[in-house]
C-alpha cells in the first residue's frame, strides 16, 4: 500500500478509536473493562482524534508521507507499549492485548508501506 492511503486508513482506525469512548463510554467499557479515571480516557480520546485527523490530511508528498509515518508508528508504539505493560501488571483489561496486536500491525504495514526516503539534503 502506498503512503497515503496506509495514512488515511490509519487515520479512520485512530479517528473511529477516539470517538468511540466519547460517544459510548458504555459500550466502550463493555469491551475494555470499566475505567476510574475518565478523564483518562478522554484524554487518550481527543489525543487519537487528533492524530486521525492528521494522518487523513496526509498528502502525496515524500514530506507530509513521512510525518505520517512518523506520527502513525509512534502513536502505534506507544498504544501497544502501554497495552503489553499494564495488562502483564494485571491493572487493565487482556482485551487490550487484541488492541496490542492491532497497534504491531500498523507499525509492519508502515515499514512495508511505499514511503519516500528522505533526501540527501538530510530533510525528513
Amino acid at each position: 500500500m502506498d503512503g497515503v492511503g496506509l495514512a488515511r486508513a490509519h487515520g479512520v482506525a485512530n479517528l473511529a478509536g477516539g470517538l468511540w469512548p466519547l460517544l459510548h463510554l458504555r459500550s466502550f467499557e463493555m469491551v475494555f473493562g470499566p475505567k476510574t479515571d475518565r478523564w483518562l480516557v478522554k484524554t487518550v480520546a481527543g489525543l487519537l482524534i487528533v492524530n486521525g485527523i492528521t494522518q487523513l490530511a496526509t498528502s502525496s508528498s515524500a514530506d507530509s508521507m513521512r510525518q505520517a509515518r512518523r506520527l502513525g508508528v509512534g502513536t502505534a508504539a506507544v498504544l501497544a507499549a502501554v497495552d503489553m505493560i499494564y495488562v502483564s501488571a494485571g491493572q487493565i483489561s487482556k482485551m487490550y492485548l487484541v488492541d496490542a496486536a492491532v497497534e504491531v500491525a500498523w507499525i509492519m504495514a508502515w515499514y512495508q508501506a511505499d514511503v519516500p526516503a528522505p533526501t540527501a539534503t538530510g530533510n525528513s
